[in-house]
């Protein structure tokens, strides 16, 4: 009994027993009230007592491997390696903050179930997204922090450093996806414009990033158009102001292009003939205005997916086949034909992410749809001359992510529509890989 309850308690025994000495009717009169105060003391205490905040439930599952990845004083570097118009600016809307969610900590726990972005800043920090949230961990995985809830999906992440981290939002045509951005590492989020197409984000400072062939120089609220040849597959990728990769195609045959003038001019390097051009699509990611690799992929058939990954590091003077996926039901890779079989041809029976860290080191993964664990991965270190698969192979058909710290710190999250996404971390350089942590279940539909 609390110190109010046994005031109230004796301050009621006191009005009984005067009340005692009276008459019976009186008498019991009095033990009402008495009781009436003794009851009435308990609610007020319970009902003006604070109730401390709840604790912010995790979600999903920590695999209790905190040696997942070990802390590398090399890694202290921002993480700029790449992963696979007309615009209004922006309003001047208040800053997008974390919401209602900020004040309650029980509204934010973990919900992530399919995870559609991943990016790192270093060894131990990164970011997931997933069913409109924004999680952040630093301690490689093993658990998550919810830094912003929203109802529309997080389609991207860039990060240029532990604080200076991006994500677009899908948009209903599509086509364009608001940008928002975080000076204090995710803790809040500000509305920085929108970003005209959906392609390959990427910052090389605060002020300026590429998105496909548009380029902005004000940190978002404003994007112009950079030139482009004709008859482009896929997506453009500008790595700065003045480099610029494309791949051109038609009438049988595919260019490799580059621009060293912001697109306004452009030469084709290499070019590869017998291909169908409506079946090519394109990956472009470069680290260095020299380096470029350049994925090609081709036709499918019997749960394949033929395609081509090229690299140079030379501006494009010569260009090395890294990777050459033939298959028996979608065909040579584009380019090649069926004989041409001297070259690495990666993992799985077909192309899946590709996260380029520097000119020497990739990370290629691989997808098998008609296997039990259809993700693998294989890493170069010598620029796509020879490629090592690591031992392991991963559940998941859905989408596979890749990113890195550096060549030697990478993770990878593999997805599910009916099971949890899962996130893999490596400190060797994918020799070897921990299980860190297990997203939600998906929801029933």
């Amino acid at each position: 009994m609390s110190t109010n309850d046994a005031s109230l308690l004796s301050q009621a025994k006191v009005v009984f027993v005067l009340f005692t000495t009276r008459t019976i009717c009186k008498g019991a009169a009095a033990l009402t009230l008495a009781l009436s105060l003794i009851l009435s003391g308990c609610g007020k205490e319970n009902n003006s007592s604070a109730q401390l905040p709840t604790p912010a439930a995790e979600g999903g599952t920590s695999n209790g491997n905190t040696n997942v990845a070990p802390e590398d004083n090399d890694a202290t570097t921002p993480n700029n390696s790449s992963s696979s118009g007309n615009t209004s600016p922006a309003t001047n809307e208040p800053a997008e903050q974390s919401g209602s969610a900020a004040e309650n900590p029980a509204q934010r726990a973990l919900a992530i179930s399919t995870v559609t972005a991943l990016r790192l800043a270093d060894a131990k920090t990164g970011w997931a997204t997933g069913d409109g949230q924004i999680a952040r961990t630093d301690d490689g995985g093993a658990h998550w922090e919810v830094q912003r809830m929203g109802d529309g999906p997080v389609v991207q992440l860039f990060a240029l450093s532990s604080s200076k981290v991006w994500a677009t939002l899908g948009s209903a045509d599509g086509k364009s996806a608001k940008l928002i951005q975080s000076t204090d590492g995710g803790k809040t989020w500000t509305e920085a414009g929108t970003v005209p197409n959906q392609a390959y984000l990427h910052f090389t400072d605060d002020r300026t990033a590429f998105s496909g062939n548009y380029m902005t120089t004000d940190g978002g609220a404003n994007w112009q158009a950079l030139n482009v040849p004709d008859q482009v597959a896929g997506d453009v990728y500008f790595h700065d102001l003045n480099n610029g990769w494309a791949v051109q195609s038609g009438k049988g045959k595919y260019s490799l292009m580059h621009s060293a003038d912001g697109g306004k001019t452009w030469k084709a390097q290499l070019t590869k003939t017998g291909v169908e051009a409506e079946t090519l699509g394109t990956v472009i990611r470069s680290t260095g205005k020299d380096d470029a690799w350049i994925e090609i992929i081709g036709g499918s058939g019997m749960s394949q997916t033929s395609y081509a990954l090229f690299h140079t590091s030379d501006g494009g003077k010569n260009w090395l086949p890294a990777i050459v996926k033939h298959g028996a039901g979608s065909g040579p890779a584009p380019g090649f034909t069926m004989e041409d079989d001297k070259y690495p041809s990666g993992t799985g029976n077909g192309p899946g992410a590709l996260y380029v860290v520097d000119p020497k080191t990739a990370f290629a993964g691989g997808r098998c749809s008609a296997c039990d664990k259809p993700n693998s991965i294989s890493v170069t270190t010598d620029g796509g001359k020879t490629w090592t698969a690591s031992k392991e192979e991963f559940a998941g058909f859905g989408t596979q992510y890749i990113a890195a710290a550096d060549a030697k710190h990478v993770w990878l999250v593999t997805t599910d529509a009916e099971a949890p996404s899962v996130m893999y971390t490596s400190a060797d350089g994918g020799k070897t890989w921990s299980k860190a942590f297990t997203f939600d279940k998906p929801k029933a539909d």
